[in-house]
């Protein structure tokens, strides 16, 4: 089993970036292929972006490639999101995603959550 728990969250400008890190417990996390997603008030919750098991494998959903970046370090079992050229539609919720399946691109491949992190951007 394993425990997410997201920070970095805050309020920036837009333009601006902001750096989200998850915190995992338990001690099989590199065993899981890690994942972002986010949910604005009102949507659905979308993909941002995942990492496999080894690193080698990552993919972005469409509206932040080439902004954001995610990366993983098993050793210390954290997670992080680099946002840069932020804009105001990248306001929502932003949660950390843990799955045993290759790569968690959608919601039903998500086996453990994280509470979130409020993200907004002013325009």
């Amino acid at each position: 089993q394993v425990q997410l728990v997201e920070s970095g969250g805050g309020l920036v400008q837009a333009g601006g970036s902001l750096r989200l890190s998850c915190a995992a417990s338990g001690r099989t996390f590199s065993s899981y292929a890690m994942g972002w997603f986010r949910q604005a008030p009102g949507k659905e919750r979308e993909f941002v972006a995942a990492i496999a098991r080894t690193g080698g494998v990552i993919d972005y959903g469409n509206s932040v490639k080439g902004r954001f970046t995610i990366s993983r370090d098993d050793a210390k079992k954290m997670v992080y999101l680099q946002l840069n050229s932020l804009k105001a539609e990248d306001t929502a919720v932003y949660y950390c995603a843990a799955s045993s399946r290759f790569l968690p691109t959608r919601k039903s491949y998500v086996d453990y959550w994280g509470p979130g992190t409020q993200v907004t951007v002013s325009s």
